[in-house]
This record gives structure tokens, sequence and C-alpha cells, in this order.
């Protein structure tokens, strides 16, 4: 992909005003869904396309993609380095396990977000025995960081309610 790097930077460069920016090409974006890109970094159990990167949108500072797993699969025990990630649940029904031996459990449905802080070892879990979990993903960076851990998770984790520390 040959871009031109000044053409590219120039929005953040201050000595243009934004009436001298070319909005065409450096403006909104659309990535239709059924043209997400597959090569990223992956886990196993899991299926994962980006979306939104530099490569494909011009994003400096986020990620995004979808994650699919299939019905009754769970993935390897992994992690995303310095990186947020925001998963949101489309369909199906998410477990999610983590800690240093998995120890910890949530449940998800669609229309919930999963906040997963950097460093933290987790597992995502299809809690459903028929049907795909789909979800969208969002990260803090570019690098597609996963991190597998070879992690033995401990027989029954301890369930942690869905509710933000506020109203514990």
């Amino acid at each position: 992909m040959s871009k031109d790097h000044h053409h590219h930077d120039h929005a953040h460069d201050h000595e243009h005003s934004p009436e001298e920016i070319d909005w065409r090409d450096n403006g909104v974006k659309v990535i239709p869904g059924n043209q997400l890109d597959p090569n990223t970094a992956q886990t196993p159990g899991m299926n994962r396309a980006t979306a939104i990167n530099n490569a494909r949108a011009g994003a400096e500072k986020i990620w995004a993609g979808t994650v699919t797993i299939h019905a009754n699969a769970k993935t390897g025990v992994h992690h995303h380095g310095d990186l947020e990630s925001i998963i949101y649940v489309v369909k199906g029904k998410a477990r999610m396990r983590w800690g240093n031996h998995l120890e910890f459990t949530a449940e998800a449905g669609p229309g919930d977000f999963i906040y997963v802080p950097p460093y933290v070892p987790h597992q995502e879990i299809n809690a459903s025995e028929d049907e795909t979990l789909e979800c969208v993903l969002v990260r803090s960076g570019q690098d597609p960081v996963v991190v597998n851990l070879d992690i033995e998770p401990v027989e029954k984790p301890e369930g942690v309610l869905w509710k933000d520390p506020i109203h514990k």
C-alpha cells in the first residue's frame, strides 16, 4: 500500500486549517461487514476479523473487529498486553473466565458490554450449546497483541456478579 506519509499525517499538522484538509480521503470510512480481514492474531477456539485499523481505515489509536465463537466452544487462555479491550455481545451467551487460575467467572448476553483491562489472563466461552456467539471487539491500540497462555484452570470458578463497583 503506497500511502504518501505526509498526506496521511497532515490532518494532525497544525500548519493546515481544517478547510485545507482533504476530507474525501481523510474523513469518514465505512467498512462493509462482509469485507472484514481475518488476517489478524488468533487464539484457538475463536475467529477474529479486523474491521478498523490503520491499514484499512487510517485509525491510529484504536482497533475494532468481530469475534465469533462456535457453539459449546471455548478459547485458549490469553491476554492482550497493555491494551484495554471492550467486547459487545451481539448474539449468543458469553461466559468470561479470568484470573491467574481462571478462578473468576461472569456471563453476558446480547446488548451487554464486557471490559477487559490490560494483562488480565482470560478465556471466552460460548455458554450456549447450539448458538454461535457473535461479538464486536474494540481495543485501545493498533498492535494485535495476543499473548496465548498455558494456564491450568481451577475446577469451580468463583462467580462474580456482573455489576459495576458502585452497586455492590
